[in-house]
């Protein structure tokens, strides 16, 4: 679980990570590891979430999310995924 507040919790199962290669310089690791996360949550569908906590996730984030309901984050800006994970996922709880 992913705490977004004291009583807010987000499942892990609930979130889809992809690794990507990253763009811009950084020679040849950049172009041969995929270090680069992309994190996929879909608010609609999220397993822990009440209705009215649904709701305040959809205001919050309406113009970010796609007609499906999914919140895309992009985190490039380290050069192991595990930071680049830890990033996206900290970007997601803010």
């Amino acid at each position: 679980m992913i705490d977004v507040t004291d009583n807010i919790f987000i499942d892990e199962n609930d979130i889809e990570l992809r690794f990507i290669r990253s763009s811009g310089p950084g020679g040849q690791h950049v172009n041969k590891v995929s270090t680069a996360v992309q994190l996929r949550f879909n608010v609609l569908i999220a397993t822990t979430f009440s209705e009215d906590v649904r709701d305040l996730f959809l205001a919050k984030l309406g113009n970010r999310l796609t007609d499906a309901g999914d919140l895309l984050i992009v985190a490039r800006e380290f050069r192991s995924q595990e930071k680049n994970r830890s990033a996206a996922i900290q970007r997601l709880v803010e």
